[in-house]
């Protein structure tokens, strides 16, 4: 037998051997990782999920429970020993949470589990869109203490939008003040339009919980699952009924199985499994399989490892949205094969200045091999595929072919970045993208070295590209380096994966773009006389400012007689033009004005183009300030979505950021406000909104108009301004 034949049986034998006995867990970790041996599955035998929900769940550390159940690892991580599979980023161990999406594969049954880990901060809101967009279902975290929370809900709501099927697990059932019923209550409230259907009931709370009971063989399971035992008497009848329910729900799911109940009054064990795998990938039943977890204490995690094959629907069966070469819309229908269009979705780019580039990418149809050339239809252009990995967190496999449904990594692609979609020039199909929210926290960027300037820009597009979520802009109001995110946390984040690839940056909060405008019509003459001995310079302006509501800036020229020849026209113009992007009171762009000269006088020696420009300019500055000027706001839309019992606190606040609210709705169960603020209110609200909701608040900011600054902040801005000219 050829000896790398003997290699894969025997490691297949020992990762088998843990799962079946979960003994020897130690030995098939030292063999497996160690050498981070990765078979080849086919499209049947593959299941991709999102791992969702609020932060501090325990999605990181039931993921650690299901490698460990699994013999991929030999004892479980925990986040606060900074030794977990998915946050192994130097980032996400100084921080203690999760800040971008892992791939974690987990090998069970012969089929291979691509788990993605997602965050549960709600700055990173772009990295769990992508990862519910790649996979075919979402599992739910839900802490049975905190029950339902913001990032509960903003998953769910991303679940929806892509019909995923949803399950849910009940974790820490372990805590103290853990409460199963309360938490299913707070679900079926939040979500009424859904069927939550337990598959799986606690054996015990809090301290007590050592176990489930699994309502399809009506056993008990204790610790891990592995192994059944009788169930307790004191849950007969809690189970008999959840059963019941059960039962209904799989039945409802296929005309065969209601018929067959009605008629016998029960269904098989496989029929139920079979039923309720209908009932959770049906859209329209809305129904939600609850399952009951610790991931730390590694208590019901079996169970919810072989639902992830039953209740999760192979990627064969996948629709999936794509844009067409002439731009209309459609969709690659099931079954997907590798005989099918190559289309392959780009969910996540990262850049290491020593490892390079990583794209990770969802095969929606087609296959990918090794050292091959492909297309990216986003961006017109072939790239070569080098060496592809399947990856576990940071630890990487290498793999020659990777199938439909399959998620992969490639290495060192040129240009292609998080959005894209990989396919053949002959059939260019691209992958239809999420709608990303609006960037809600900006910092200013100064770059601490000549050397740091050159860089600066091509890093931050780099990191832009690989983060739709993300966005850097120079401002030609306030010519500051502006950096865009969700929150503090997100931006921090690249901050600080800017200065790793190389890049020295200084912050400060950014200038609230206000603009000087004039309200009045105003008329002034500057003469500009200067004599040096030699040839002088001479230039005399008489000029009118006036407000023009629908042009940024206007000039004219009146002259009548020749008072100024028309050569030294354009040198008036060019004078005014360096005042506006400047300003005259508080050093921010003029808009809506209007400039007539409509006399002067000239030197038939003296006059020349810079006098001219010199009184222009100097004219100007002195009409404009004559013309009543005042400094102008932007004011933004701004939509907030709050619990119902913080709408008070909500209305107060806005009132003392000279907010006008526009209207009240109820949405989900939720309250929402629509208001109209000005943006310099409004700079760092997202982290105050934070703190007066405990987190449950969400908003969203577009720019709506400018308007004019009432006079006693005005004044103040402009004093800012003289005091930092002095400076």
């Amino acid at each position: 037998m050829p000896l790398a034949l003997v290699y894969r049986s025997f490691s297949t034998f020992i990762a088998r051997f843990s799962q079946n006995t979960f003994l020897g867990k130690g030995m098939a970790c030292h063999w497996t990782c160690r050498h981070k041996l990765m078979k080849e599955y086919d499209s049947d035998k593959l299941r991709n999920v999102a791992l969702v929900g609020h932060q501090s769940a325990g999605k990181t550390t039931l993921v650690e429970a299901l490698l460990y159940n699994t013999g991929a690892i030999n004892r479980i991580g925990r986040v606060e020993e900074k030794n977990t599979v998915s946050d192994w980023d130097e980032e996400e161990k100084e921080r203690g949470l999760s800040l971008s999406t892992s791939l974690v594969p987990i090998e069970f049954e012969d089929t291979k589990v691509n788990v993605l880990d997602t965050p549960g901060y709600t700055d990173f809101q772009g990295e769990v869109k992508n990862a519910i967009r790649v996979a075919d279902s979402v599992i739910v975290v839900v802490d049975a203490v905190s029950g339902v929370e913001v990032g509960t809900e903003l998953a769910w709501e991303y679940a929806e939008v892509y019909q995923q099927p949803i399950i849910v697990t009940i974790n820490k059932m372990d805590r103290e003040n853990a409460d199963y019923n309360r938490t299913l209550t707070n679900l079926k409230e939040r979500f009424p339009a859904y069927k939550f259907i337990p598959v799986m009931l606690p054996i015990g709370e809090q301290a007590e919980f050592k176990g489930v009971v699994n309502l399809l063989t009506m056993k008990a399971y204790y610790g891990a699952g592995a192994e059944r035992s009788d169930l307790p008497d004191a849950m007969a009848s809690w189970s008999e009924e959840a059963r019941m329910q059960l039962v209904e729900a799989a039945a409802e799911a296929d005309d065969q199985l209601i018929e067959k109940y009605f008629s016998e009054g029960t269904l098989t064990n496989e029929e139920i499994r079979d039923g309720m795998r209908k009932a959770a990938r049906d859209s329209n039943l809305k129904t939600v399989p609850v399952f009951v977890t610790s991931g730390a204490k590694n208590v019901g995690t079996v169970p919810l490892l072989e639902a992830l094959i039953v209740y999760i629907s192979p990627p064969t069966l996948r629709r999936v949205q794509k844009i067409d070469p002439n731009g209309e819309r459609s969709f690659l229908m099931p079954p997907q094969t590798d005989d099918g269009p190559l289309a392959a979705y780009v969910f996540k780019t990262t850049n290491d200045r020593f490892v390079g580039t990583l794209n990770y990418f969802r095969i929606f149809s087609g296959s990918i091999h090794a050292d091959q050339r492909y297309y990216n239809a986003t961006r017109q252009l072939e790239e070569r595929f080098g060496s592809l990995f399947v990856i576990r967190g940071k630890d990487q496999s290498s793999v020659q072919v990777l199938h439909a449904g399959d998620i992969g990594v490639v290495a060192k692609l040129a240009e292609t970045k998080t959005g894209d979609t990989i396919s053949t020039k002959a059939n260019p199909i691209e992958i239809s993208k999420p709608e990303f929210p609006t960037p809600l926290y900006q910092v200013a960027l100064m770059p601490r070295t000549q050397a740091d300037s050159t860089k600066m820009g091509t890093i931050l597009t780099s990191l832009s590209q690989s983060d739709p979520t993300l966005r850097w802009r120079l401002d030609p109001d306030t010519k500051q380096t502006i950096l865009e995110g969700m929150g503090e946390a997100h931006v921090n984040l690249a901050i600080s994966r800017a200065e790793k690839l190389g890049v020295g940056l200084d912050t400060e909060m950014p200038r609230v773009p206000y603009r000087e405008t004039v309200t009045k019509t105003a008329e002034a003459t500057y003469r500009h006389k200067k004599q040096t001995g030699g040839a002088g310079q001479f230039g005399e302006v008489s000029l009118r400012v006036m407000h023009d509501p629908d042009n940024d800036f206007i000039f004219e020229t009146k002259i009548v007689g020749g008072s100024i020849s028309q050569s030294y026209w354009p040198s008036i113009e060019k004078g005014i033009h360096s005042v506006l992007p400047e300003g005259v009171m508080a050093g921010f762009p003029i808009v809506h004005v209007k400039v007539v000269v409509f006399d002067g006088k000239e030197h038939p020696v003296d006059s020349k183009d810079i006098a001219f420009q010199i009184a222009g300019r100097e004219g100007f500055k002195e009409a404009f300030m004559d013309a009543s000027p005042v400094l102008q706001e932007p004011i933004m839309d701004v939509k907030i979505t709050v619990p119902e019992s913080m709408m008070g606190d909500i209305l107060g606040d806005l009132n003392t950021r000279r907010g006008r609210v526009q209207g009240m709705d109820t949405e989900a169960g939720k309250s929402v406000v629509l208001a109209q603020v000005p943006l310099s209110e409004m700079m760092r609200y997202g982290n105050e909104l934070r703190s007066m909701t405990g987190g449950r608040g969400i908003y969203t900011m577009t720019f709506n108009r400018y308007e004019q600054v009432p006079g006693h902040l005005a004044q103040g801005i402009i004093n800012a301004h003289k005091t930092l000219a002095k400076a």
